[in-house]
């Protein structure tokens, strides 16, 4: 029971050093690896060569599918040159496990030591990031050798002799129950390596332990499947087909498995060597030899899994779950998608005036229902935001975290204001066929122009954080605050000398000018945290004393 214990722990562990390394190595360089496989779509084989260099970096083909899943879902990237991609991160994840087939033991406690340091030395910076990578290798390493150690005393045993003779090679079971491996632990890689050290310890015959090494490719493309299940469909596209290259190749090679034992495995010096290079075998069969099917199978899968009617127009998706493990990525993500959601109100914005002028009740209509999308979007990033690590967000990345969540949250406001807004304009304009006067209808284009030219600055701000910038949309808050004041006062000089549509509008002229200085204040609240991060925003007011401003600003009220 110990001895089992032991090999149950180590297989945990293995398990568990795959992930530290994935996520150690996504935080530090996921967003440059990103940035890698979106520059290398020019072709088939350079995309196939990225894929390899990722997944041998992040050692996860999975996680390499998300990726490249994640560009398909934002109309970056084609199908083919998607699918393409993981064609070579197969072949990658396959040059790690034969790498890690040699002994390594020596480097693990030399990784664990220096990883263990730079983790509580460098907390939550890069290099603390690198350390974590770094434990995970030594603990992979580690693993393996205790897979090895506990083993032995096991084969010793009269019961599991007898068990292992009694296995008959079955083709089918030995692929179901690799493959079901591979998807608990979330990682092809750990189980091939699992079953190398298993094979080469004899604790699973060298049939056997090939039957489970296509199984766990196998498992490895239902883990993206999986993962992607509730995703849009052009993400879906992307891990079917990739899982569709990983049958193709299982029909491909299991029927030369005995061709294999029986001609290239006596030319190979280990057990454990044979299985990874039939693992790394399988993956070039299927990478190499497929490659010139990426165009026909994309064009399957597309046909099993068709876009919805419409959806050719449809906006990117920016909140990629896959990002999630790398926080500054996740992050970008979370502010790409505020800034469609700035978008949003925008045309809001934009699209009430004409309602205002043209007394247009179906464009009313059309701009109120895009706030339910505004309140879907601030809940969206809510959620995803919470679901980022705040432990692994720096101080800068923190900021940023609070300041999206702020940003959001005054967009989501706008968006309400403005569908009150029109409400009222259908039921005490349109529907009572009133128009404004004159002069009453030039105060508020020329309270809008502002207002949006403010909402344009402030979306500048949010996402350059430039301090001058902010410091004017503060500067216009106070211009906005004395024109309001100043056309109501007109307002009520109108109603003095008894002009008709000034009477017969008062109300609604006096509450649009009020809501359209409620909407200018959530924009101007957008500079305060970029302000009050530079040192430059005093408990009421802006400091008038600013070295790094060329011009100081105005007292304000």
């Amino acid at each position: 029971m110990k001895h089992l214990l032991n090999l149950l722990a180590a297989i945990a562990l293995l398990v568990w050093g795959t992930h530290l390394v994935r996520t150690g190595v996504l935080r530090v360089f996921g967003a440059n690896l990103r940035t890698m496989l979106a520059r290398s779509m020019g072709n088939r084989f350079t995309a196939a060569l990225s894929g390899m260099g990722v997944t041998a970096l992040v050692q996860s083909s999975t996680a390499t599918s998300l990726m490249t899943s994640s560009f398909v879902g934002q109309g970056l990237i084609t199908l083919p040159a998607a699918l393409a991609v993981m064609r070579g991160a197969d072949v990658g994840t396959a040059l790690m496990a034969v790498l890690f087939s040699f002994d390594l033991s020596w480097l693990s406690p030399l990784f664990i030591f220096v990883g263990v340091v730079l983790f509580i030395s460098r907390q939550g910076s890069a290099a603390g990031r690198v350390g974590e990578a770094l434990i995970g290798l030594g603990l992979m390493l580690l693993a393996l050798e205790m897979v090895v150690q506990a083993s032995g005393p096991m084969l010793a045993s009269p019961v599991i002799k007898a068990m292992l003779g009694s296995v008959s090679s079955d083709i089918v079971m030995e692929i179901i129950l690799g493959a079901a491996l591979a998807v608990l632990a979330y990682s092809s890689l750990a189980i091939v390596l699992l079953i190398a050290a298993m094979a080469a310890s004899s604790v699973v015959p060298l049939d056997v332990a090939l039957g489970l090494v296509l199984g766990a490719n196998l498992g490895s493309g239902l883990v993206a499947v999986f993962t992607t299940a509730k995703s849009a469909v052009e993400v879906r596209q992307v891990t079917v087909g990739n899982l569709a290259f990983k049958v193709m190749g299982i029909a491909c090679v299991a029927p030369f498995i005995g061709l294999w034992l029986t001609y290239v495995q006596p030319r190979i010096p280990s057990t454990a060597h044979g299985v990874v290079l039939f693992h790394l075998v399988y993956n070039v069969v299927i990478s190499v030899g497929f490659i010139g099917f990426t165009q026909w199978v994309a064009h399957g899968v597309a046909r099993l899994l068709p876009r919805p009617e419409g959806a050719q127009g449809r906006r990117p998706h920016h909140l990629d779950l896959s990002a999630l493990s790398t926080p500054s990525l996740a992050i970008s993500c979370a502010a790409r998608e505020a800034l469609y959601q700035a978008d949003v109100v925008e045309t809001m914005l934009t699209g009430m005036l004409d309602v205002i002028r043209k007394n247009d009740q179906q464009l009313a209509e059309r701009l109120r229902k895009m706030d339910d999308e505004v309140d879907e979007l601030y809940s969206s990033i809510k959620y995803y935001l919470t679901k980022i690590s705040r432990e692994a967000l720096g101080e800068e990345e923190s900021r940023r975290w609070a300041d999206i969540i702020s940003f959001t949250i005054n967009m989501e406001q706008v968006g309400d204001i403005i569908e009150r807004v029109l409400q009222d304009i259908e039921e005490k304009k349109i529907r009572k066929g009133r128009e404004f006067s004159e002069a009453g209808m030039a105060e508020i284009t020329e309270l809008h122009e502002r207002l949006v030219g403010n909402l344009r600055l402030g979306m500048s701000v949010f996402l350059n954080g430039s301090v001058r910038d902010a410091q004017r949309l503060l500067e216009e808050k106070v211009r906005f605050r004395e024109l309001e004041r100043a056309y109501a006062a007109t307002h009520l000089a109108r109603l003095s000398d008894k002009t008709v549509q000034s009477m017969e509008t008062s109300s609604l002229h006096i509450d649009l000018i009020s809501d359209l200085k409620r909407i200018n204040s959530h924009i101007s609240s957008i500079a305060y945290p970029i302000l009050e991060t530079a040192g430059v925003l005093a408990p009421s007011r802006l400091k008038t004393q600013r070295p790094a401003s060329p011009e100081p600003l105005g007292d304000h009220p």
